[in-house]
């Protein structure tokens, strides 16, 4: 079976956020995935097979963390994506089974892949009391992102506040069903970026996710909102950074990056 990881929302390798693929010909065991997801030690490894033609999805996908399945993910999906049009396995737009329901990717010309995902429910609710002392900074505003995602995103004060966290990762556990995304409007509006984020998910055994595409279905419409601007840039600041192009239409939000294989090998097991 082969095994590939690729570097997802960025051009070039060893940036952006790493992510197993398999493409399979059916779903093993679930213990089974889970324990290859460990062994990458990713933050996702993503799992597909082919479905039947002339159904409302081409593949089957699903996604694990290290220490469980989640209910939704873009790295991990554009990485699929990447892996299926750069083998010659898949052609043209592609239709994923998921949890999160049909989700699908379509590849341009320019090698960017676009996925189309549900956009995050944001409900404001107070700040949970201890939040600050465990993010390590006061959060301006919080909201919860809904079902799928499971994480509550806070507004700081700027840019700087977001890239300088350093937060005690098991205090954060406790503030959400998934992590905390933190959030700031860019410093510099010249910058090629609109908005700042860090997302922190220890509850699912990722301590600092490098891009979260799930994560931008809830800052698409959170930005979108305050810049009143559709089309946004979020860059991710983690240490390995990338960036995400958002369009917010409606219920739905087109997260669209670059992806890159940096290794491939065969699964001996």
């Amino acid at each position: 079976m082969r095994i590939r990881i690729v570097d997802a929302f960025t051009d070039r390798a060893f940036t952006g956020n790493p992510a197993g693929v398999m493409l399979l010909d059916a779903f093993p065991t679930d213990d089974w995935m889970q324990r290859v997801a460990l062994e990458v030690n990713h933050a996702e490894t993503a799992f597909a097979h082919p479905l039947p033609p002339g159904g409302e999805a081409d593949w089957a996908l699903r996604w694990f963390t290290p220490a469980t399945e989640v209910d939704l993910c873009g790295h991990a999906t554009l990485a699929t994506a990447h892996v299926l049009h750069s083998t010659g396995t898949a052609e043209g737009s592609l239709r994923f089974a998921t949890r999160a329901g049909v989700l699908t990717a379509h590849t341009a010309a320019d090698g960017s892949i676009t996925l189309d995902f549900p956009t995050a429910p944001l409900t404001e609710e107070p700040v949970p009391e201890g939040l600050a002392a465990a993010l390590g900074a006061e959060p301006l505003s919080a909201h919860d992102t809904g079902p799928h995602c499971g994480d509550l995103l806070v507004e700081l004060t700027d840019e700087a506040a977001v890239r300088a966290l350093a937060p005690d990762l098991a205090g954060l556990v406790r503030h959400s069903r998934r992590g905390i995304i933190a959030t700031a409007r860019a410093a510099d509006p010249a910058g090629g970026y609109d908005y700042v984020s860090r997302c922190f998910f220890p509850r699912v055994g990722i301590d600092e996710d490098p891009v979260t595409g799930s994560a931008h279905t809830a800052l698409a419409p959170y930005w979108s909102q305050r810049l009143g601007n559709p089309e946004l840039t979020g860059l991710q600041a983690s240490a390995r950074s990338g960036r995400v192009r958002t369009t917010l239409k409606g219920d739905r939000t087109l997260l669209t990056g670059h992806a890159v294989t940096v290794i491939e090998g065969e699964l001996l097991v």
